[in-house]
């Protein structure tokens, strides 16, 4: 994988102008690694193995729904990368 260059690899919001987040509804989240370091795991034979950090993300993120009783989240729906999570 080439490395992070912000200069060629930038995104631009794509956040709905004038949307209130704060709202009640489902929502895609990207986290990142900082300087996108394999920082989770790694993956071994097309499977991704965690390491401790990686199960630390993972507890952190399910334990949401414990400080955040209105906040619903499901396992299948949840992913650890190497260098990221979606939820």
């Amino acid at each position: 994988m080439a490395p992070y260059d912000p200069d060629r690899h930038h995104r631009r919001s794509i956040r709905l102008r004038g949307y209130d987040y704060t709202q009640p509804g489902a929502y895609f989240v990207t986290i990142c690694a900082y300087d996108r370091e394999p920082l989770f795991g790694e993956v071994v034979d097309g499977e991704m193995r965690v390491n401790k950090w990686g199960e630390i993300v993972r507890e952190e993120w399910f334990r949401t729904t414990q400080l955040r009783p209105y906040v619903v989240l499901y396992d299948d729906e949840f992913v650890v990368m190497p260098n990221h999570i979606h939820g």
